[in-house]
């Protein structure tokens, strides 16, 4: 390729840049950034051209100090004098810089049933980032290891609560989490002069550099725990999970507690890249078939093909639930 031919490319190039739409950063253009811009005029005179070249204006971009919460956990299911119960959410900085933030927990909040009450301590990091609340998970300390997080960057947060004693089937309680710019809050647009990275000013964005999100515990006399399991098996007699080998599956499901799981159903959806093996389906034991009829369970194929097993109302004395069906690997 000749040098002529790289420049024609490079100019066609920055052409269908130019053409493209913008790419919105969720956090928009880094703190500290200078952008710089320089005009020129060119004319003749007498004959000659002139080019004359205006002076360069600079500005270097502030911080902007904004923040998200948002609860990470379903409605949580407690029984009265539950112990440690977590709720999970997640905190983004949605500024543009580094920007360290204080958490706090408010569990007594109006429009609920009961209020959990927080442990001690109340507030702790998913260290493993398992998002199941467990012995290796980190405390805070506020003043002591408050989250630092770079633009876009999001730390995933517990709180714990207990649940009083005498709460009743079906009442709930309200936990929140609240994340606050250690910078400073406001209406956005207030300034912090000087605080933000590297010295530059810090200016408060739309969340007014706090927010906050709730979670629920919903008290329930039945506790329903569902686990998936597999088993491949090749054609060669191996378990290797090749094109054309079988996958078994193995779903379980009990039922805890003194109430009762109504209409309980496992509805399980077909993976891509595998076939459903017809007449697979069984519910502990006993061969369902495909088709709607009055057995228990069949294949949904008014969508994406979905393994249905309608379990009815279930109680702890009904014991483990066993579902199984198979596929195969496309």
């Amino acid at each position: 390729m000749t040098v002529g031919s790289k420049e024609l490319k490079k100019a066609l190039f920055a052409l269908l840049l130019s053409m493209a739409p913008a790419v919105v950063l969720a956090v928009g253009t880094p703190v500290g950034t200078v952008i710089e811009n320089t005009a020129t005029v060119t004319f003749d005179l007498a004959g000659s051209p002139v080019t004359l070249q205006t002076n360069t204006t600079i500005v270097t971009v502030v911080e902007r100090i904004d923040v998200n919460v948002t609860v990470q956990s379903p409605q949580v299911l407690v029984a009265a004098s539950d112990t440690n119960q977590a709720l999970l959410f997640r905190v983004t900085n949605t500024g543009n810089g580094t920007e360290t933030f204080q958490l706090a927990i408010n569990s007594a909040l109006g429009g609920d049933d009961f209020d959990p009450v927080p442990a001690v301590p109340p507030i702790y990091f998913d260290s493993d980032g398992s998002g199941d609340f467990n012995v290796g998970d980190v405390a805070y300390t506020p003043g002591t290891n408050d989250p630092v997080l770079a633009a876009d960057a999001t730390v995933d947060v517990f709180l714990i609560n207990d649940i009083p004693g005498g709460v009743a089937n079906g009442e709930t309680g309200l936990s929140q989490l609240t994340a606050t710019s250690a910078t400073g809050t406001g209406a956005p647009g207030t300034e912090f002069t000087g605080q933000g990275d590297g010295g530059v000013d810090a200016i408060v964005g739309t969340s007014g550099g706090e927010d906050l999100d709730t979670g629920e515990y919903l008290v329930s006399d039945v506790q329903v725990i569902i686990v998936k399991a597999q088993a491949v098996a090749d054609p060669f007699g191996g378990t290797q999970p090749i094109p054309g080998a079988t996958i078994t599956y193995t779903i379980t499901v009990e039922v805890l507690g003194t109430g009762t799981a109504t209409a309980s159903a496992v509805r399980d959806l077909i993976p891509t890249y595998a076939t459903y093996v017809p007449a697979s389906i069984t519910l502990n034991t006993v061969s369902l078939t495909d088709a709607i009829d009055a057995d228990a369970g069949e294949i949904d194929t008014s969508g994406a093909p979905t393994i249905v097993v309608r379990l009815g109302d279930l109680t702890a004395v009904a014991g483990i639930q066993t579902v199984v069906f198979q596929v195969t690997i496309d």
